[in-house]
């Protein structure tokens, strides 16, 4: 087995993400006014969802068919679907932790908090806990003093939370880099700095993968390319509706008392205590492909977490050290996983959103179920990467 990167594999969003494990995210990034909000934040670059004007054919199809996938019956279809696969991909890191194959790693099962300010917020994450708890997830509603003693020193002004028992979270970098050293152990081939330019085809078959150093015979490809994936596919004749949602970290190395996973309802920013620092991430910005660090987005990070637990202080220094990464986004907010029509060979495995952290590893066995022809371990048509919005 070869894997091609065209990046060191040492950056973006793999290293950039919140380490959520998140059973409780049921509800897609498309649901019922998310368009509407994306329009209303057009035109804030520190917003929280911010869509850069621009005319471009891809990104115009992509939010036609995210605009027509934001319905409650979309919602209603997709919460199982994403209940079940991120119930799928907890237990695949819970089994790879407790075997210690790879190494020992941050694995903690305390939790998600959602804090609220508003009863606008409030009234919202009650219902999504009520259909959570209908799912058969574990989630409970905190007062204010059941709060302070799970999290002290959070602003007088957070009325409560939710608290989601289901969830879970990790170190993304110490988890990668354990895996790259295992799969090296185990004699995978890791091509880094390699771009993949193109494909040779025979009929229905992809018989070279081409790079701009080298030439590869392929039995099988498996296109998982995140936000890049469908330049790719455009080089063999396929569209896919796939777009880069840029989100933002400010890593904070110094002991701060967060003791919980946390999402700022309000800022729509994630807190998580990771492995010798925490870790403050947010935002979905919609500018294309691209690494260009938004001041003010930064910042927006920053003063939400200031806001949220006012003995914090994020620094000039730890704001300038703020990176990047890209999350390959579908119009309904599911991802693709599944062989295309078009080839006998070639599987995709991208538009994860938000839970790409979360799901790659239950992604990772449906696609080594589906090319070794094993029975998969839930059904891939509601991912499949020909289907039409």
């Amino acid at each position: 087995m070869t894997i091609i990167d065209k990046s060191g594999m040492d950056s973006g969003a793999s290293y950039v993400n919140a380490g959520y494990l998140t059973p409780s995210h049921i509800i897609p990034l498309a649901s019922p006014g998310m368009m509407a909000k994306g329009i209303k934040w057009m035109f804030n670059s520190s917003s929280p969802f911010y869509m850069k004007p621009r005319l471009n054919s891809d990104f115009i199809r992509w939010a036609w068919a995210f605009h027509k996938s934001s319905t409650r019956a979309h919602v209603e279809k997709a919460i199982p679907l994403i209940k079940d696969i991120n119930l799928l991909s907890k237990e695949l890191y819970t089994g790879m932790h407790d075997s210690g194959e790879i190494g020992d790693f941050q694995l903690e099962k305390k939790g998600l908090l959602m804090l609220y300010k508003t009863q606008k917020e409030r009234y919202h994450e009650k219902e999504v806990a009520r259909r959570a708890a209908d799912e058969g997830l574990e989630v409970t509603e905190l007062t204010r003093e059941e709060l302070d003693q799970l999290q002290p020193n959070l602003s007088p002004e957070i009325d409560g939370a939710v608290h989601y028992l289901c969830d879970a979270h990790t170190s993304p970098n110490e988890i990668m880099d354990r895996l790259k050293m295992y799969l090296r152990v185990k004699g995978v081939v890791i091509r880094q700095n390699e771009e993949v330019t193109g494909f040779i085809q025979s009929n229905s078959q992809i018989t070279k993968t081409m790079t701009d150093k080298a030439s590869y015979s392929t039995d099988e490809v498996v296109l998982a390319g995140g936000s890049w994936t469908a330049g790719l596919l455009k080089t063999l004749g396929t569209r896919l509706l796939l777009q880069p949602g840029k989100g933002y970290r400010i890593n904070v190395e110094r002991p701060i008392d967060v003791r919980l996973p946390a999402i700022l309802m309000e800022a729509k920013v994630a807190v998580t205590p990771m492995t010798h620092f925490t870790r403050f991430a947010g935002t979905m910005e919609f500018s294309g492909i691209n690494n260009h660090i938004r001041k003010e987005r930064v910042n927006a990070i920053a003063m939400a977490a200031e806001n949220y637990y006012p003995t914090i202080r994020i620094t000039e220094a730890e704001r300038n050290a703020a990176r990047c990464g890209l999350r390959p986004v579908s119009p309904d907010g599911l991802p693709y996983i599944g062989r295309t029509s078009g080839f006998s060979n070639l599987t995709v495995a991208t538009g994860h959103a938000m839970m790409g952290w979360s799901l790659g590893p239950a992604t990772g066995k449906l696609v080594s179920e589906l090319i070794s022809e094993q029975p998969l371990s839930m059904s891939l048509n509601a991912f499949h990467p020909d289907r039409r919005f």
